[in-house]
């Protein structure tokens, strides 16, 4: 298995042994290679770029320089799994698998190698019930707040009523792209509107049916759950047939610039949420420039900085560092153990104070974390595409998701698969 290490220019066959203890070690499960590589190359450059940042201009976190353990995944769970029990051993803090494949196999490892798994706006979304899935995090939200998001701008946009209107998901044929469908029935329920499913085959180049059956049903909005080719075709056929982009909105993976700029002009309006702010305009951008770009130390080429999916490594390894710093504080330690790190995890609190300190103002939602509730405020914003100027603009800001409905689904499932794997609860 080839892995890729982004402080030594080394290739290797990692062997489960002990961590150096002058190091904290976060692996990065990437994939750089097959179908979904044009969003996974931006996210795992922007997770490797500021680690190396903390190297470069702090001496580290905490006094303790970072090492980063890039494993090539390809988007394959399988290949995930490998990378994990080949990584795991080497003192690995924290997971980031960027698969929701990937995380439901690992939810169960991790929780027994006592590992924790952050799994930022994917994965298994009751996984937010910290008494029942005590290793993995999806804080700041998670894909029902997601769906929750659409369906509330949806509202904003219709003074508060769509009783009546039709919505069609498109969305992958894949337990990632199935995750908001129960969320978007019961929101169906509540608000009166019309749900029509519309899935798509991996890895989604062939979508002419269901965009003959949107032409011919006329949905009012057609909301996207999509990844990789899936996304640029979709658009493509919304403009063929004229679909109004205003009203065609993606969840947070459908909204990459790759996704938008094969469209052309055509893509302009088109929409997707985000939990995280658009854009170059902040002052780490500046440092990532000045310590890890052209100093020649960035994971890719450094043309990247700035786009959706590397602003959106940045953010996941700028948490991850924050929960170390404390976990350190907790413990009084600067060399972390992961169930320190999960302890830091589980009490992280995330404020505009601290993020405008990092050089990120604005850049997300302040939430905090606790033992029950491992998802954070579940705050959610929507961006729209620009395409005379090329880039994404918040449009809103990011607002609360509906507690009612999304409450009880994860009650509900968590409560389901504790029951399947004979847990009691973490947090008595």
């Amino acid at each position: 298995m080839k892995l890729k290490l982004a402080t030594m220019a080394v290739t290797a066959v990692l062997a489960a042994v002990p961590a150096m203890a002058t190091e904290l070690v976060f692996p990065s499960l990437s994939y750089r290679t097959g179908p979904y590589a044009a969003g996974g190359i931006p996210f795992a450059d922007g997770y490797a770029d500021y680690f190396a940042l903390l190297n470069e201009r702090d001496g580290g976190i905490g006094g303790v320089p970072t090492r980063l353990l890039e494993c090539e995944t390809g988007y394959n769970t399988e290949k995930g799994v490998e990378c994990y029990e080949a990584t795991k051993g080497e003192g690995a803090l924290v997971y980031q698998p960027l698969s929701t494949g990937i995380t439901y196999q690992l939810i169960p490892k991790t929780m027994a190698d006592g590992i924790p798994m952050h799994t930022m706006g994917y994965g298994r979304t009751s996984a937010a019930n910290g008494d029942v899935f005590s290793n993995t995090f999806n804080y700041p939200a998670n894909y029902w707040n997601g769906a929750s998001g659409v369906i509330n701008h949806l509202l904003d946009i219709n003074d508060g009523d769509i009783n009546g209107k039709t919505v069609a998901l498109l969305y992958h044929n894949s337990a990632y792209g199935k995750e908001p469908i129960r969320t978007l029935e019961a929101l169906a329920e509540k608000h009166g509107f019309n749900l029509s499913l519309l899935p798509v085959d991996h890895p989604g180049q062939e979508q002419k049916s269901q965009w003959l059956q949107i032409r011919r049903e006329k949905p009012d909005y057609v909301v996207m759950w999509g990844w990789g080719v899936m996304n640029q075709v979709a658009i493509q056929e919304a403009a063929n047939i004229r679909f109004p982009m205003e009203n065609f909105i993606g969840v947070w993976w459908s909204g990459a610039q790759h996704d938008v700029l094969p469209a052309g002009d055509k893509a302009d309006g088109y929409k997707a949420i985000t939990f995280h702010a658009v854009g170059n305009d902040f002052p780490v951008f500046d440092d990532i420039q000045k310590y890890v770009v052209d100093a020649g130390l960035a994971a890719g080429a450094g043309d990247q900085v700035g786009t959706v999916l590397y602003n959106r490594g940045v953010y996941a390894a700028m948490l991850a560092a924050e929960a170390v710093k404390t976990a350190q504080e907790i413990h009084g330690v600067a060399e972390i153990t992961p169930a320190m790190m999960r302890d830091g995890m589980e009490n992280l609190s995330i404020t505009e104070e601290k993020m405008t300190a990092l050089g990120m103002p604005n850049f997300g939602p302040s939430f905090d974390v606790s033992c029950e509730n491992h998802g954070g405020e579940g705050y959610v914003g929507v961006a729209q595409w620009d395409a005379s100027a090329q880039e994404w603009n918040l449009i809103s800001d990011f607002a609360p998701t509906d507690g009612d409905v999304i409450g009880p689904l994860i009650a509900e499932d968590s409560a389901a698969y504790a029951a399947e794997n004979g847990i009691e609860g973490n947090c008595n």
